[in-house]
């Protein structure tokens, strides 16, 4: 009833695939991609100390570039440390994080 209330009173018709916003990432892909960015890094410089400020630039699945705020997350994830997933802990672990600053 009110998809044809919209269409027929008001006009407004659904919106195209190629007009829709794009889905929204989920908190696990976006650790994700952030951990993506930490092992480039950790890859090239060979340690985890990242600089608060620092912004690393990774191609995503899509091939697109972003830019990630690697320096803070990092931050953020040593002081979560105690309500990280065991998991995520030892994903880091083994990249180099150093869990005090």
């Amino acid at each position: 009833m009110q998809q044809w209330m919209c269409e027929q009173v008001f006009g407004i018709t659904r919106a195209a695939e190629d007009e829709k916003p794009p889905a929204r990432r989920s908190q696990a892909d976006k650790w994700a991609l952030n951990y993506q960015a930490a092992r480039q890094f950790y890859e090239r410089e060979g340690h985890l100390r990242v600089p608060r400020k620092h912004v690393e630039r990774i191609a995503g699945e899509d091939q697109q570039e972003r830019e990630l705020r690697l320096g803070a997350w990092i931050g953020n994830q040593r002081s979560r440390a105690a309500t990280l997933s065991p998991e995520r802990v030892e994903q880091l672990s083994v990249i180099g994080m150093r869990w005090v600053s």
